[in-house]
């Protein structure tokens, strides 16, 4: 018997649906802001035409869906790479690319995707059931891929017809069809996959309103509407340039010139005056994701492979990591630097979400004194000195190095390394780092949210964490298809790694994107990604 996988694993609205037993440390610091995820076209009067500039905050990695793991390649992807679902703004898993949302059979251990008939890849190459097999299959296997784990214990993927793929399962996985909303259920081109190999990235083809143009490293990406996609009616642009523009002032100052009409990661320190800007409009939403500290136990030879041992009180030693906690005061740091946008948290789970209970989203006290005598009854020298790996944006500066002043009276003497994004992703996958500032933009199922970064030999688990613990917790709640239980586990991961600290959890980020009001159809969600598919020029009417 089959059933509906959006019954049986309840995952429509897991990770935004209110639940009222979660109780935080914290006051809810963005309970005094207004959601606005924006708005479709709808009936509104656009023009047809028009080249979009976007200011985008960091530059992406590669464009491949398979190896990426920057968070700003999903910009680019949303608009030329579309998936097998899709969240929508209410945080419901959507079909995208598929025809349904999937049907499971009673032991769990079979998932069968519809996908959708009559559509065609940016190259012409027909979408189908295949084309569905071979880009799992290689998101599956590529030696470098980073979406193996985001799939779970698969044993193998079938094309049954041309349109129905089936997932068979070595162990139930219930998180699933949120894996595939994601770059997971990215389709790319057959075709272009058979040209292109591992560097497909350089050249993406996949099903999207706007089809890949060209690249000038750190300079722009550039994308232009497709005539064969399937929905063609609605997409009104011509083109999109994705414009870097890494300083948040120069995004501000051109938004406000009108030489870019949407910018992302708007800083909270121009928020309140764009917000009350009459020709911009500032979307935001609480983000599923969060930031944090990485703290290297064991990633010597990179992301996956198996860890060695890091000769530093530091990675040895959980006491010398607990102290590091107490010895951040997060709740004064967001106040101090982010002007009350956005919330301390020490979870990967959302307060809001129907997985939260009473203890999980507790924080540790602010201890300075405590701290101290964990680095005392750990023989460290005082101060501690460490190096704290941070991305080169002001909002991200200004708080390690009020991180750093506030570690100090704990013991600890942070040494700040200014680093491009770009080289951090490739330094947190080699390894090559002692602490790192680092975030995730969130999933809507926690899995994604934990067990990518907490599971031995994951290739998300850049710490190169190892917990028999966890690894069975993480395991048993993949599994299991009860919220209520799937909570439970949670929680006791959460307790584990706050007595292991492989990762700092520091602060929850409310997302913050403005556009120009000459332009529609501009929809930003809790993912963080910014959606320009369907956006247009307003008709003008001067």
């Amino acid at each position: 018997m089959l059933v509906r996988l959006s019954r049986l694993f309840g995952l429509a609205v897991v990770a935004v649906t209110l639940a009222s037993c979660a109780q935080l440390q914290y006051p809810d610091r963005t309970s005094t802001h207004t959601d606005d995820f924006g708005t479709p076209v709808g009936t509104q009067e656009v023009r047809d035409g028009g080249d979009l500039v976007m200011g985008l905050s960091s530059e992406p990695d590669r464009l491949d869906p398979t190896t990426s793991s920057s968070f700003y390649t999903r910009y680019v992807m949303s608009s030329i790479c579309e998936k097998l679902y899709d969240n929508d703004s209410s945080g419901n898993l959507v079909p995208q690319l598929a025809a349904a949302l999937p049907t499971v059979s009673e032991d769990g251990l079979t998932v069968t995707i519809p996908v959708r008939n009559g559509i065609k890849f940016a190259d012409g190459t027909n979408f189908d059931a295949a084309a569905v097999q071979t880009s799992l299959q290689r998101h599956l296997t590529m030696k470098t891929s980073q979406r193996t784990s985001e799939l779970g214990p698969i044993d193998s993927i079938e094309a049954s017809g041309p349109s129905e793929v089936v997932l068979h399962y070595k162990k139930p996985f219930a998180p699933i069809t949120a894996a595939l909303a994601d770059r997971a259920g990215m389709i790319m081109s057959p075709a272009a996959l058979a040209k292109e190999g591992a560097n497909f990235g350089d050249h993406p083809v996949c099903v999207g309103p706007f089809k890949f143009v060209k690249r000038v490293p750190q300079t722009s990406i550039v994308v232009e509407r497709d005539p064969l996609y399937y929905d063609a009616k609605n997409v009104h642009l011509q083109t999109i340039t994705y414009r870097i523009m890494v300083d948040a002032n120069i995004r501000a100052a051109n938004l406000r010139s009108g030489d870019i009409q949407v910018a992302d990661y708007i800083s909270p320190q121009d928020a309140d005056a764009l917000k009350k800007d009459s020709k911009l409009r500032l979307l935001q939403t609480r983000s599923l994701g969060f930031m944090g500290v990485y703290l290297n136990l064991g990633n010597v030879d990179g992301v996956g492979k198996p860890t060695k041992p890091i000769d530093t009180p530091l990675a040895k030693d959980a006491r010398v990591r607990e102290a590091l906690s107490l010895s951040i005061d997060r709740s004064a740091l967001v106040d101090t630097v982010f002007n009350n946008w956005y919330e301390p948290m020490c979870s990967p789970i959302l307060p809001q979400s129907t997985f939260a209970t009473p203890t999980v989203n507790d924080c540790p006290k602010y201890d300075p004194q405590r701290s101290r005598q964990l680095l005392a009854a750990a023989g460290v020298q005082l101060p501690y000195h460490m190096k704290l790996v941070v991305q080169t944006s002001q909002d991200r500066l200004r708080y390690a190095q009020a991180m750093q002043a506030s570690a100090a009276s704990g013991g600890f003497d942070i040494e700040i390394v200014p680093t491009e994004y770009s080289t951090m992703l490739d330094m947190q996958k080699r390894g090559d780092y002692e602490a790192m500032l680092l975030g995730w933009s969130g999933r809507i199922d926690p899995d994604a949210n934990i067990a990518r970064f907490m599971t031995t030999k994951s290739s998300g688990n850049y710490s190169g964490y190892s917990s028999p613990v966890a690894d069975d917790l993480l395991g048993q709640a993949a599994r299991t298809t009860d919220t209520a239980k799937r909570a439970d586990l949670y929680a006791q991961v959460v307790q584990q790694i706050h007595k292991d600290n492989p990762y700092l959890y520091t602060y929850r980020e409310r997302l913050l994107t403005a556009h120009s009001t000459q332009v529609t159809g501009v929809e930003m969600y809790q993912d963080g990604v910014v959606r320009l598919g369907k956006a247009a020029f307003l008709t003008d009417r001067s």
